[in-house]
């Protein structure tokens, strides 16, 4: 798996920090474990992973046991399960997110941080222990989140271009986190499953947790929400993940 350590400085985001980005790598390892996982490819290994996105496509889908059944079950940004187990589940192994969309986890959950940007990883180590002094970037960002510290992993900046380049053409300005995660899940199991993801059945992208936040696919202009979904449906069509398009 592509963790770091850091070679290349990330240039996804408009990036306000002033500090060597080579001095932040090596801070955040200070607290952080620097370890290479998912090495451990074989026949002898049956991984079934979930990749759970948050369209609203979800909701009446009744999906929750099956995604709940699988070994590693991927959630991203600001994934909710309580009160949504019945479509979403309320099993979580991995939570991908970034500073603007952190959340509190439990102490059995590996967060998975897509930095955008260096602040993203200035911001780490003292969210996950004493309280950052990062407050802000592109959005408010919580100063503290409730994290276990050595379960806390870092996705490789190469990666993130590596998915815009090969995956997606140079479509939209950077991929979205969840197409992010798919790409990812591809690398590390053996098995993919992906629920919500895609536009719900009146062709908007919204959350399933917030009706009101209502996108229309043509409106976004970070990702390109039709290309990523284009390639989801490949790689259903010839069997590479098993595509559940709720509702």
């Amino acid at each position: 798996m592509v963790f770091l350590r850091f070679s290349l400085r990330p240039n996804l985001q408009r990036d306000r920090s002033n500090d060597s980005f080579s001095n932040v790598v090596e801070k955040l390892f200070e607290v952080i474990p620097s370890v290479d996982l998912y090495t451990d490819s074989g026949p002898e290994r049956c991984r079934t992973c979930a990749v759970v996105g948050n369209s609203g496509n979800l909701k009446g889908s009744h999906y929750g046991a099956l995604i709940d059944f699988c070994d590693t079950i991927i959630r991203i940004n600001k994934a909710l399960t309580s009160g949504f187990e019945e479509d979403v589940g309320c099993r979580t192994t991995h939570h991908i997110m970034y500073p603007e969309s952190a959340i509190d986890l439990n102490s059995t959950t590996h967060l998975i941080l897509f930095p955008f940007k260096t602040l993203d990883l200035q911001w780490l180590p003292g969210a996950i222990t004493n309280g950052s002094t990062i407050t802000f970037g592109h959005s408010p960002i919580p100063s503290k989140i409730n994290a276990n510290k050595d379960l806390v992993l870092v996705l490789h900046p190469r990666f993130m271009k590596y998915v815009h380049e090969v995956w997606l053409n140079y479509q939209g300005n950077y991929p979205s986190s969840g197409f992010m995660a798919l790409i990812l899940a591809l690398h590390i199991c053996d098995e993919v499953k992906v629920f919500g993801f895609g536009p719900d059945k009146e062709g908007n992208i919204h959350h399933y947790f917030n009706s009101t936040d209502k996108i229309l696919v043509n409106q976004t202009t970070e990702h390109s929400f039709k290309n990523e979904f284009k390639v989801i449906m490949k790689l259903s069509e010839i069997q590479k993940i098993e595509f559940y398009k709720g509702w």
